[in-house]
């Protein structure tokens, strides 16, 4: 028994090795740099230890938009990319012919360079002086004024944005849970209408507690993915986001690290622990509640 325990933590020494090095030791280092204060990148000299780092990125006005950007996109992406994302899968699973040209069809966007999809989007909506663009001229038909969704009013930006994340993000979920209705035992499907059950009753007790696993899956990555979101807002807005009133946590990291007013990885380590511990948050809510309602088989 103790030959087999020791075998298994040979097994697994490969991976916890890669894991303490590649995750542990940097957030332990991102720890330090973030209780730094002061620091000096040249010199490596700090004035002290201190939660000042802290204190000063969450009273920092383009953080805190940064974080409103990043919980507005975290909260309409996650479950309208899910929710279309389902719809589609169970209308892909009831196709038995040219299922698989669908599959691909709907897989393409995932696998489009972001910056290129980012570009379409922005020929979609963007109002120049030449054009109002293909939006503008389809909501035009329906007597709307143009609306500039690129340079305009907040709220116009930051649907363009959700609506792009939406895109990129839905493909992969539709795959997944093409794949798992798919995977669904038939047997389920003829006991049930043997005995009657309408199809909406087979969906809410056959299907989705099947599937509720990949459901979990893919909220818990949707969360994370949507609170990581950078590249989108890049795609769209271009790398001055600050003055599009459109940065996210990690493009706030980024201008602290890397950006024309940057140089500060006192602050930009601060915002990371600060991303760290949202994200863990949400993912042990997310867990807890799991445990009532995903169905594991």
């Amino acid at each position: 028994m103790k030959e087999n325990n020791l075998k298994g933590w040979l097994y697994l020494l490969p991976a916890a090795l890669f894991i303490g090095v590649f995750m542990v030791y940097p957030l332990i280092d991102v720890l330090i740099y973030s209780l730094e204060e002061g620091f000096n990148f040249v010199s490596g000299n700090s004035f002290g230890v201190g939660f000042y780092n802290y204190f000063y990125v969450l009273s920092d006005p383009y953080f805190l938009a940064a974080l409103k950007n990043t919980f507005i996109l975290v909260i309409f992406t996650v479950p309208v990319s899910t929710l279309l994302a389902l719809l589609i899968s169970l209308g892909l699973s009831s196709i038995k012919k040219l299922r698989e040209l669908f599959q691909t069809v709907f897989f393409l966007p995932y696998v489009t360079n972001t910056l290129a999809v980012g570009m379409v989007f922005m020929l979609l909506f963007n109002k120049t002086d030449y054009t109002d663009g293909l939006v503008n001229i389809i909501l035009g038909i329906f007597g709307m004024t143009p609306i500039d969704f690129i340079a305009g009013p907040y709220w116009a930006k930051m649907l363009v944005l959700c609506l792009y994340t939406v895109w990129v993000v839905m493909p992969f979920k539709v795959l997944v849970l093409t794949s798992a209705i798919c995977s669904v035992n038939p047997d389920y499907y003829n006991a049930a209408m043997i005995d009657g059950t309408s199809r909406r009753r087979m969906f809410t007790r056959i299907t989705l507690p099947m599937i509720s696993p990949m459901l979990f899956y893919l909220v818990i990555t949707g969360f994370i993915g949507a609170f990581k979101a950078y590249s989108d807002a890049v795609a769209i807005f271009g790398t001055e986001l600050n003055v599009a009133e459109m940065n996210t946590i990690v493009g706030y990291i980024y201008d602290m690290l890397y950006g024309d007013g940057g140089g500060y990885p006192s602050y930009a380590s601060a915002a990371a622990i600060i991303l760290f511990v949202i994200v863990l948050t949400i993912t042990v809510i997310n867990l807890s509640v799991s445990k009532k309602h995903v169905h594991y088989n």
